[in-house]
């Protein structure tokens, strides 16, 4: 069985583009996807990141419905610790009036990117597991109250699996959603591997789900030679080691800038090490990387999180991804 297809679009900025140029490359992008056959497009929430324009998904989501007919909309994630779980249900509600049918309603957890961010969320300590049981009753609606609007059909959550979540998403009887970390992609694959088998073995059937499900996430680009692939993961792998050692997540820079740029030994090995979770090359390199890895790991579908600053560039790995899929 082929698994589904869908892309991640965290609404990168881009050096010398203003913050508006991410959002509507985004929509774009979903127009293109959709036209391509992706099954599900993803957007995320940041907040405070300067490389991040994407800060509110129900928001994204309802401007990409609009440009679409067909493809599934979902959000990886919203941060539910930032949210309370009625406003997070009467937007995805109101979301699904618009795209109805069309909406999944990914959560995850992770904190503010810098200490004065999590302050301006009033961030506090939460009960995931709490929050996500409240969140789908109002969305069931079995909650002590009756939202409003109600959802039009059903809509989907899913947890992005960090840390502990694969058996929050187990006991509550969610599908999952995992990254190169939990994949072990760059390193060891045996510790991902058991976490995913528990999830398997502890799973607890739910109506919306009656069986465990995995997508997993990771960045994958296609170009005509792997050299060219290889350049093209240089402005995400080089924004990543600047936010691992500077501190901040810069927008993305032509690969020419990241060649040149200088560079410590410990940045050296943060690009390399963020190349090595990700899987580039040629149409049948990436294809024969990604057959072992949905192999091993059972998953249904693969979320492609790619970026890269040229969008016509990240436009065609799109498309050859596409292709590998049809």
């Amino acid at each position: 069985m082929i698994p589904r297809l869908s892309l991640l679009d965290r609404s990168r900025t881009r050096v010398g583009e203003p913050d508006d140029a991410a959002l509507t490359g985004t929509v774009a992008r979903a127009v293109r996807a959709e036209q391509l056959g992706f099954d599900r497009f993803w957007v995320a929430e940041h907040h405070g990141v300067p490389g991040v324009a994407g800060a509110a998904p129900a928001v994204l989501l309802t401007a990409i419905a609009a440009r679409t007919r067909t493809i599934r909309l979902g959000s990886a994630g919203v941060m539910l610790p930032h949210h309370q779980p009625l406003v997070v249900a009467e937007q995805f509600a109101t979301l699904s009036a618009f795209a109805p049918g069309r909406v999944d309603l990914g959560l995850g957890r992770s904190p503010g990117f810098t200490p004065p961010v999590r302050r301006a969320l009033r961030e506090t300590e939460r009960n995931f597991s709490a929050d996500l049981a409240e969140l789908r009753a109002f969305l069931t609606g079995t909650a002590e109250i009756m939202m409003h609007p109600r959802p039009a059909g059903a809509v989907p959550l899913h947890v992005l699996a960090t840390g502990s979540g694969l058996q929050v998403a187990a006991e509550l009887g969610l599908p999952v959603v995992v990254g190169g970390p939990v994949l072990g992609v760059a390193g060891d694959p045996e510790p991902g591997l058991e976490a995913l088998g528990a999830y398997r073995r502890d799973f607890r059937p739910s109506e919306q789900q009656p069986e465990p499900r995995i997508s997993i996430s990771l960045d994958v680009l296609v170009a005509d030679t792997a050299a060219e692939a290889a350049d093209l993961l240089l402005p995400e792998a080089w924004a990543m080691a600047r936010s691992r050692t500077e501190g901040v997540f810069p927008a993305l820079q032509p690969v020419q800038a990241v060649t040149a740029a200088d560079r410590t030994p410990r940045q050296q090995q943060y690009l390399e090490r963020t190349a090595a979770a990700a899987i580039a090359g040629t149409p049948a390199e990436v294809e024969g990387r990604l057959a072992q890895l949905l192999e091993r790991t059972g998953a249904a579908e693969l979320v492609a999180s790619s970026s890269t600053y040229d969008r016509d560039a990240l436009a065609a790995s799109d498309a050859a991804l596409a292709a590998l899929f049809s």
